[in-house]
């Protein structure tokens, strides 16, 4: 075996059939992050520049896995991060490959990732930590998803109606837009959401010149198997809730999401993911995934589960010598009773990858 190492716009038309194959062999993997039309994408909007590379395992003359990583002089991490909220070898099923090798193969001394699935063997061994991300499965429609949610007990669904029929009496007729083409939603959209960054003290991704382009080029050039669009929410000539989505063959994934604050109380945002749900019953999609993150409109829209871990894989050098050691500090802190202080290092381990990933 050995591994090519090649950029997403030179995949020639016969691995990206082998890689969208492999992709739809199990459904786990049908995250738009995970195709091959996601790193090409991540290529366009960073231009010249960019260091978005693609890992392939080739045995004989037969491709067997896929990985898009963007590379450094020293480490490599996920193409398109911080934007990218999965990560996964894409690969054919009972393949064996060291995540050390393919490190090498780089050119780097440290591989970094952030939301890994859970259960690839070449990366589990490498996992530092773990979370959940939140998916909705709605294969069997809207009212059977409802009425199990209801059944176990959950409310935000009978919450929304409530919440809905107010906004109707107070603020006029709600109307729900999927791929909405008003170039204003999307600007609606960027305004919203790095106000909604400064004002929590959070990296404001959009404001690298990459990720809007990106976002701008998911949204035009859109298929049937991998893309985003703009979902919107009225109030009457409101508006009051936009989404952008990016997604694949029969996965929508939530991705950004933001609303007009002055309409908060009627939960907007909450409403548009309802609607989504509904919509997705006359669609070839099946799920929503919501996406890493433990909040509580996402645990309690969830009916389903994936989890992610995060960690790094690196050969003996100095740069991976440094990972080790801040992963032995987050960990120390994270073990002591202190409060949110305990999740600083983390914290700025997180902050830091951002702002790696933007450059």
């Amino acid at each position: 075996m050995h591994i090519d190492i090649v950029r997403p716009q030179d995949l020639s038309a016969q691995r990206i059939a082998r890689w969208s194959q492999l992709q739809s062999q199990d459904i786990v993997l049908d995250s738009p992050f995970l195709s091959p039309h996601w790193a090409r994408a991540v290529e366009r909007a960073q231009g010249e520049a960019s260091r978005v590379r693609v890992a392939v395992a080739v045995q004989g003359a037969h491709d067997l896995a896929f990985l898009p990583t963007k590379v450094g002089a020293y480490t490599a991490m996920p193409a398109g991060s911080p934007m990218c909220d999965y990560e996964a070898l894409v690969a054919e099923p009972g393949s064996r490959l060291n995540a050390r090798t393919l490190v090498q193969a780089l050119g780097v001394h440290r591989l970094d990732f952030a939301h890994m699935i859970e259960g690839q063997p070449a990366f589990a061994a490498h996992a530092r930590g773990r979370q959940m991300s939140h998916i909705v499965e709605v294969g069997e429609g809207y009212a059977s998803y409802e009425a199990a949610r209801r059944a176990a007990g959950v409310s935000v669904l009978k919450d929304c109606d409530k919440k809905r029929r107010k906004a109707e009496r107070e603020a006029g007729p709600v109307t729900f837009t999927a791929f909405n083409p008003d170039p204003a939603a999307f600007e609606a959209l960027v305004a919203w959401k790095s106000g909604q960054y400064r004002a929590t003290n959070q990296t404001d991704v959009l404001a690298a010149p990459w990720t809007v382009r990106l976002l701008r080029d998911l949204i035009e050039n859109r298929g049937p198997d991998f893309g985003a669009g703009i979902f919107t929410l009225h109030f009457g000539d409101r508006l009051a809730a936009v989404h952008l989505h990016i997604h694949g063959r029969r996965t929508v994934h939530g991705w950004l999401i933001a609303h007009d604050a002055e309409v908060e109380r009627y939960s907007p945002g909450i409403l548009l993911f309802q609607d989504i749900l509904r919509w997705m019953g006359e669609t070839p999609y099946t799920r929503l995934d919501l996406g890493p993150g433990d909040y509580r409109f996402k645990r309690e829209l969830a009916n389903a589960g994936q989890w992610v871990t995060h960690g790094f894989v690196g050969v003996p050098s100095p740069a991976t010598l440094m990972r080790g050691a801040a992963y032995r500090m987050r960990d120390a802190a994270e073990a002591l009773p202190l409060g949110r202080f305990s999740h600083l290092p983390g914290k700025a381990m997180r902050r830091m990858d951002r702002w790696r990933g933007l450059r």
